[in-house]
């Protein structure tokens, strides 16, 4: 992570950037992936808030949902920052586990990942965005699927149970509800072929929501970025639905760390269980040897905040084959600083998580 405080020079050019992005819609976050083995896009960023700032316009500003910067920012008002106050920016992902090909939502995170098709000798590109997943009793479904439609200005037809749910509040709600400003489908939907087509990747009348579990098991986008993300994605485009709360990284023998709150079977975040998300640690760093800092890693993974820490780093092996033990993992300031090696454990999946194969759910909007 770069520190922009430590030069002026930086912290000026930031400054310039952030005000820029303030005047203009919000940016995709598009890479190029340069190397095939690269791990982690993008960048952490320090900003300062001015008078008219909330952390829910800056939200959308920097491609995050509102609870994603809400998490790591946790002391500042989301409505009334208040003028130059300090701001982090998480920014920094690590991809996804699996095939890097069509679309790839990992609910825990609540973002969505496009590979595009690469042109001819060109690099592959990943472009990320921010969305929202299905509430409770009505999970975004976990699996693989595909754009079997997609749909300019759609209409939304509401099935029976969705509008049930509505008059029970005392919002009736119409068969049918044509585009326009009350269509909480926005003007843009992939179809998918999950739920008999059911499910939708889809724009949104509601963009303060997108990053939370608000959705009746479909996934909203900023009208901007669906309206970008639009275009490119063909009908038949691949989309895997996955429930990834802690992703791993090697860069320069350093382990990252990348942890989410975790997700259940009806899509709502809680409180992570240290003893399962020590384990998925472990699992994901496989066979590899290395130093793990064990008191910080629990620190990282109890925070769930999405931001990215060094937590491990790889072990030489000498000629001799013994693998030689590094020195103590670095932690930031404040932060415990014992390291130790403990064997690898079985993979276990976080209470009440969905079965990876299970492509059922209930009708989404």
């Amino acid at each position: 992570m770069k520190n922009y405080k430590n030069s002026s020079k930086a912290a000026a050019c930031a400054l310039i950037f952030a005000l820029t992005l303030r005047t203009a819609p919000a940016l995709a976050t598009q890479y190029a992936l340069n190397d095939p083995a690269q791990q982690v896009v993008g960048e952490d960023l320090h900003i300062q808030t001015v008078y008219k700032d909330t952390l829910y316009d800056l939200a959308r500003t920097y491609s995050l949902g509102s609870e994603e910067l809400i998490r790591v920012n946790p002391k500042v008002d989301p409505w009334l920052p208040g003028e130059g106050t300090a701001i982090l920016v998480p920014g920094r992902h690590i991809l996804p586990p699996g095939a890097r090909e069509g679309i790839v939502v990992n609910i825990a995170e609540h973002r969505l990942y496009y590979y595009p098709k690469p042109a001819r000798h060109q690099p592959q590109q990943v472009i990320t965005y921010p969305v929202s997943i299905g509430k409770m009793d009505w999970q975004t479904p976990i699996g693989e699927t595909r754009v079997i439609q997609k749909q300019v200005d759609p209409v939304w037809i509401p099935t029976e149970s969705v509008r049930a749910e509505h008059a029970k509040d005392g919002d009736i709600l119409p068969a049918r509800v044509p585009p326009g400003p009350q269509n909480p489908l926005g003007d843009r939907a992939l179809r998918l072929a999950a739920g008999n087509g059911t499910y939708l990747i889809h724009g949104t009348n509601n963009p303060i929501a997108v990053g939370l579990a608000v959705t009746h098991g479909c996934i909203r986008m900023y009208p901007e970025d669906i309206q970008a993300l639009f275009p490119g994605v063909p009908v038949g485009t691949k989309v895997r639905i996955v429930n990834e709360p802690v992703k791993v990284a090697w860069v320069d023998g350093e382990l990252l760390l990348e942890a989410h709150p975790p997700v259940d079977a009806e899509g709502q975040s809680y409180e992570p269980d240290l003893p399962t998300f020590e384990s998925l640690l472990q699992v994901a760093v496989g066979d590899a040897t290395v130093a793990i800092n064990w008191d910080w890693a629990r620190e990282v993974l109890g925070a769930a905040n999405g931001v990215l820490a060094t937590v491990g780093l790889e072990a030489e092996l000498p000629a001799d084959g013994q693998a030689t033990e590094p020195a103590p993992t670095p932690a930031p300031a404040g932060a415990p600083a014992s390291a130790e090696t403990p064997a690898a454990a079985a993979p276990q999946a976080p209470p009440g998580a969905p079965a990876a194969s299970d492509l059922a759910g209930q009708p989404g909007g």
